[in-house]
């Protein structure tokens, strides 16, 4: 189920979703301050592209708590509610309930992506 999972969500909207956090992830990177962003931009585009089978696990502290605050205030928060309102319609469906979950995850990743590694 994870490869039919993997290979249906990366034909339909992983592939987008992945090029949009690469490009955004090299424009934070161009900048010297930007590049802890961009590269939580890379991690989440790693999980967009291939989200079947795999888990986040949050850790953190102080300095990734702040982080994570700046993050939310400046994009997480619009990101999240993009993949939360495409998990809602994808839940309506029967069908589109596999791939709604993984909008959930990918949803709380964007919210909250320092700290955050994926298995």
């Amino acid at each position: 189920m994870k490869l039919i999972g993997n290979i249906l969500w990366f034909i339909l909207c992983g592939l987008w979703g992945a090029i949009a956090l690469v490009i955004c992830g090299i424009a934070y990177c161009i900048t010297i301050i930007g590049i802890p962003i961009g590269v939580q931009c890379f991690k989440m585009a790693g999980l967009v592209i291939w989200p079947f089978g795999k888990e986040v696990v949050y850790g953190g502290g102080a300095i990734k708590t702040i982080a994570n605050i700046i993050w939310f205030i400046f994009g997480g928060l619009e990101l999240a509610i993009v993949y939360a309102v495409v998990g809602i319609i994808l839940y309506i469906t029967i069908i589109g309930i596999p791939f709604g979950t993984q909008c959930f995850k990918i949803a709380k990743l964007v919210l909250w992506p320092f700290g955050a590694e994926i298995v």
